[in-house]
């Protein structure tokens, strides 16, 4: 008799996420977004909640990271690098944790049946297809504009935050 599809790992792509939170207005509580997925499916249990993100330097969002790994996350980081842009004549500061992401979700494939990626990132189409190649259903969760045409092509489920912002805002009368 085949597994009850019940194991759920989630991972956020911390960068994609803050741009996309940037352009809706509003921001999400990462305890909330626990709470909300594990009961999306009902009888979900959660074996690993992942976030990326790129810091200025090593102390950087300390105050956050050690929220987010008190709340269960495994917190993954990487110094942003400097980039010059010729055509704007600017730099920017980028840190590419999509790797990271890829070999974590492959790294513990056997430990989940269900994946939430928080990224609107069309580098990850491939991924996607591989774990989905092995029963694994995936929900992408991003927003309008963001969310990349192969992304949302290669996934089971795509969640657009907006339509799930009374669930996972941040508000401050929350605890």
């Amino acid at each position: 008799m085949p597994q009850p599809m019940n194991r759920l790992s989630i991972f956020v792509d911390g960068n994609n996420m803050f741009y996309a939170q940037q352009k809706n207005g509003w921001f999400f509580d990462p305890k909330r977004v626990l709470e909300f997925f594990l009961a999306l499916d009902g009888g979900l249990s959660l074996v690993n909640a992942f976030w990326y993100t790129g810091l200025k330097d090593p102390q950087d969002q300390r105050g956050f990271r050690d929220a987010l790994i008190s709340l269960g996350y495994t917190v993954r980081t990487k110094i942003l690098k400097e980039y010059y842009d010729d055509n704007s004549g600017r730099y920017s500061q980028k840190a590419n944790l999509d790797i990271e992401i890829v070999v974590d979700m492959f790294n513990t494939v056997d430990q989940y049946d269900r994946v939430v990626l928080f990224s609107g990132d069309g580098d990850f189409e491939r991924a996607i297809e591989l774990l989905r190649s092995k029963s694994t259903h995936i929900t992408v969760v991003s927003t309008e504009g963001m969310i990349a045409r192969e992304l949302r092509n290669a996934t089971d489920r795509y969640l657009d935050l907006n339509d799930i912002r009374s669930h996972i805002e941040k508000v401050d009368n929350y605890h």
